[in-house]
C-alpha cells in the first residue's frame, strides 16, 4: 500500500512541477498569444490532475495534511473556475450559465462548511488545523460571493471577464508554489507562507489596474 501510494506522489510531483514551468511560463509570455494559451492549457491540466491525486493522499496514515487539502481542493476551483470565465468574452454568453453557478455555489457551499467545522473545532479544541479551515473557508466566501456579483453583473466589453480570469489563475499558481515551499521543501516559516501572496497579489492588482476600463471625459 505505501509503495503504491509512492508512486502516486511521484505523479503529484510531476504534475505539480509541469503547473508550476508552465505557470511561470504563461506569465512571462505575452498575454493572448498562442505560448500562453498553449501554457495555459498545460498549467491547467498539471495543476488539476496533481490537486486531484493529492486530496485524497492528505487523508491517508503518515501522510495526513489539512494544507495540502485545502490547497488542492482550492486550487481545483480556482483553475476551473478561471477557464470557465473565458466562456464570458463569446458574442453568444448573454449571461451566466447553470454551469457557472453550479462551480461557484459548490465551493461557496463548501466554504460555509469549512467555517463552521473550524469553529466548532476551535472551541473543542486550540488547533491549528481547524484554523487553516477557517482561513480558507472565509477566502472561498469572499471569492465565490463576488462570483455571483460578477454573475448579476456581466456588461460586455468591460474586460471584467479578463480580469476575473487572471485573478482566478494567478491565485491558483500562488496556491501551488506555498504548497510547493511548505510541503515540497518544508520551508515553514512567514516568507514561505507570505511571499508568494504579496508578490502574487502585486501582480493581480497590477494586472486589474492594467485591464480596467478607462474613463472618458467629456470636454
Amino acid at each position: 500500500m505505501e509503495e503504491t501510494i509512492k508512486i502516486f506522489i511521484y505523479i503529484h510531483a510531476f504534475f505539480g512541477g509541469l503547473g508550476l514551468i508552465t505557470g511561470l511560463g504563461s506569465i512571462i509570455v505575452k498575454k493572448g498569444s498562442k505560448p500562453h494559451k498553449v501554457m495555459g492549457k498545460l498549467f491547467s491540466i498539471g495543476m488539476i490532475t496533481s490537486s486531484l491525486i493529492i486530496i485524497p493522499i492528505s487523508w491517508m496514515p503518515n501522510h495526513k495534511s489539512i494544507l495540502l487539502f485545502l490547497i488542492g481542493l482550492f486550487t481545483i476551483y480556482l483553475v476551473i473556475s478561471g477557464n470557465q470565465i473565458l466562456t464570458f468574452k463569446l458574442k453568444s454568453k448573454k449571461a451566466a450559465k447553470p454551469i457557472d453557478k453550479i462551480i461557484s455555489g459548490s465551493m461557496l457551499s463548501l466554504s460555509i462548511l469549512m467555517i463552521l467545522f473550524g469553529a466548532y473545532g476551535m472551541m473543542k479544541v486550540n488547533d491549528l488545523n481547524y484554523l487553516l479551515f477557517i482561513f480558507f473557508g472565509g477566502f472561498g466566501l469572499l471569492v465565490t460571493i463576488k462570483d455571483f456579483i460578477f454573475y448579476k453583473n456581466f456588461v460586455k466589453g468591460k474586460n471584467e471577464w479578463l480580469r476575473n480570469h487572471v485573478g482566478k489563475m494567478i491565485g491558483a499558481f500562488i496556491a501551488s508554489v506555498t504548497a510547493f515551499l511548505v510541503a515540497g521543501l518544508g520551508i515553514w516559516n512567514i516568507f514561505a507562507w507570505t511571499l508568494p501572496t504579496l508578490l502574487g497579489t502585486v501582480y493581480i492588482l497590477y494586472w486589474k489596474r492594467k485591464l480596467k476600463p478607462k474613463m472618458v471625459v467629456k470636454q
